[in-house]
């Protein structure tokens, strides 16, 4: 009998699922120089208050929502890669590399360096192609 191990995929998938919260808290941190021109958040009303940020805050939350939205295809990916026992080294550093480029793509997103960002996104769908192509024989 086998047993299934948690491998650095999976790994990855932990680290990745947790990526928007980060871009939530970032959307949502204000100095005390901030809050006085902006208000501080309203946790009452936090998509209305969110809606009215402008700048990095803005794009920070829409990285969160970019972030939400890429997470299904890498979940998908990462879990038939491993029903197909596709090379788990293999796996293991590519759903790494996409973990990185999702880093990449959310500083990137927040700073407003947006042909970088693009680019970073389209690296990171094509490694969570390769993702699910691992498997394939």
């Amino acid at each position: 009998m086998t047993y299934a191990r948690f491998t650095v995929a999976y790994g990855c998938i932990l680290v990745a699922a947790l990526l928007p919260f980060i871009c939530a808290a970032l959307a949502k941190f204000a100095s005390a120089e901030d809050a006085s021109r902006q208000g501080r958040y309203d946790n009452n009303n936090p998509r209305t208050w969110l809606a009215r940020q402008t700048g990095w805050r803005a794009r920070a939350n829409h990285a969160q929502a970019n972030t939400f939205e890429a997470l299904p295809f890498f979940f998908a990916a990462v879990i038939i890669a491993h029903q197909l026992q596709a090379s788990q080294v293999r796996l293991d550093v590519f759903a790494f590399v996409f973990v990185v480029l999702r880093i990449a793509y959310i500083i990137m997103y927040v700073a407003d360096m947006a042909k970088s960002r693009s680019v970073i996104w389209s690296l990171a769908l094509l490694v969570n192609i390769g993702i699910l192509l691992l498997g394939y024989r």
